[in-house]
């Protein structure tokens, strides 16, 4: 289940998406087999190629990538989740979802 964003920003990231960007939504998201993980982001590009070759710079395997058309992501959580947000200097996301500690 996935909450605490607006529809304004779900339809910027699918904007995104859509033109072939590299574009991160953060979300909060309560998931059983993931106890203690309390948000998640998804990395989308509609660019397969692209979104796979940021996943193997960023040391993620691109098996993972949700190839679900037409916002194909990769679901970043834990500490690398953190790792690249804070690489991507995205602070509104991490502020918001409290990776700032």
């Amino acid at each position: 289940m996935a909450f605490g964003i607006k529809r304004e920003e779900l339809e910027a990231w699918k904007e995104q998406v859509e033109r072939g960007e590299i574009a991160f939504l953060t979300h909060f998201w309560l998931e059983p087999r993931f106890p203690g993980i309390n948000t998640v982001t998804k990395v989308g590009c509609a660019d397969l190629d692209r979104l796979t070759d940021w996943c193997v710079a960023n040391g993620l395997n691109p098996k993972y990538i949700h190839r679900r058309q037409p916002f194909p992501h990769f679901d970043l959580i834990g500490p690398k989740q953190k790792e690249i947000l804070t690489r991507e200097r995205l602070w509104e996301q991490m502020r918001k979802f409290g990776m700032m500690e």
